[in-house]
C-alpha cells in the first residue's frame, strides 16, 4: 500500500465530507446559489495567491532539478494562466478586477493559507507536498464526479468550474503531486508518516471549512 492510500483509507470519512458538502453537491446539480460562488470565486482568488507561493517554496526546497522544475511551471501557469482565467470567469458573477485585488481575506481564508505557508517553510518537501496535496487531489475527484452529473458540466455559472478540474490536465498534475508525495514519504520512519498524515488531515479538514465558509458567506464577526 502506497502512502496516499494509506491516507485514503485511514481518513476516508473526513475526506469524503468534502465531496458531501452542500456547495459541492449544489454545484453538481445546479441549485446553488450564485451569490455563495459569486463569494467562493474571491476568496478562492486570495487562496490562489498564497497556494502560487507554495510552489516557489517547493522549488527552493526540492533537491533535483527536475522538481524544482515541475514547481517553477506549477508557479507560472498558476500566477499567468491559471489567475488570468480566474479573473475571466469572474465576470460571470460581474466580479471586477479591482474587487479580486481590494478584497479582503475571510477568516477561514487566512488561517488555511497561513497553515500552509507554515508547514511548508518551517518543514522539508514532504511536508509542503503533504500540505497542498488535498487541494488538487480532491479538485481533481470532485470535478470528476461533478462531471459525470448529466448537464453539470453545462450549467452556464458552475459548468466551466467542473470541466476545469474535470480535465485530464488538471488531472495529470493532481497525479504527479500523489506520486511526488509517495515518493517523498517513502523510507520515512512511522513518526515521520504520522506528521505528514496530521498536516494532510489539517488540510482536508480546511478544505471542508472552506466550503462551508463559501456556502455561508461567513466573514469576520461584527
Amino acid at each position: 500500500m502506497t502512502f496516499t492510500e494509506r491516507l485514503l483509507e485511514k481518513l476516508e470519512p473526513v475526506w469524503k465530507a468534502n465531496h458531501s458538502h452542500p456547495f459541492v453537491v449544489g454545484m453538481g446539480n445546479g441549485t446553488l446559489d450564485k451569490e455563495s460562488f459569486r463569494f467562493y470565486m474571491i476568496q478562492d482568488y486570495l487562496y490562489l495567491i498564497d497556494y502560487a507561493k507554495l510552489f516557489a517554496l517547493g522549488a527552493i526546497k526540492a533537491n533535483d532539478l527536475a522538481t524544482m522544475g515541475k514547481f517553477a511551471a506549477l508557479l507560472n501557469s498558476t500566477l499567468n494562466e491559471e489567475m488570468e482565467l480566474h479573473r475571466q470567469y469572474a465576470k460571470k458573477f460581474d466580479i471586477t478586477v479591482e474587487e479580486l485585488e481590494s478584497a479582503d481575506p475571510s477568516p477561514i481564508t487566512l488561517a488555511y493559507s497561513h497553515y500552509m505557508l507554515h508547514v511548508a517553510q518551517n518543514g522539508a518537501l514532504a511536508e509542503l507536498v503533504a500540505a497542498l496535496l488535498p487541494c488538487m487531489w480532491s479538485y481533481w475527484e470532485i470535478g470528476k464526479e461533478l462531471n459525470e452529473i448529466p448537464g453539470a458540466s453545462d450549467h452556464e455559472f458552475y459548468g466551466e468550474w467542473i470541466s476545469m478540474y474535470a480535465s485530464d490536465e488538471f488531472g495529470s498534475l493532481a497525479q504527479w503531486c500523489i506520486s511526488l508525495m509517495d515518493e517523498l514519504a517513502a523510507g520515512k520512519s512511522e513518526q515521520e508518516l504520522a506528521k505528514l498524515e496530521e498536516i494532510f488531515l489539517n488540510t482536508t479538514r480546511y478544505e471542508y471549512m472552506f466550503w462551508d465558509m463559501a456556502y455561508n458567506k461567513q466573514m469576520w464577526p461584527k
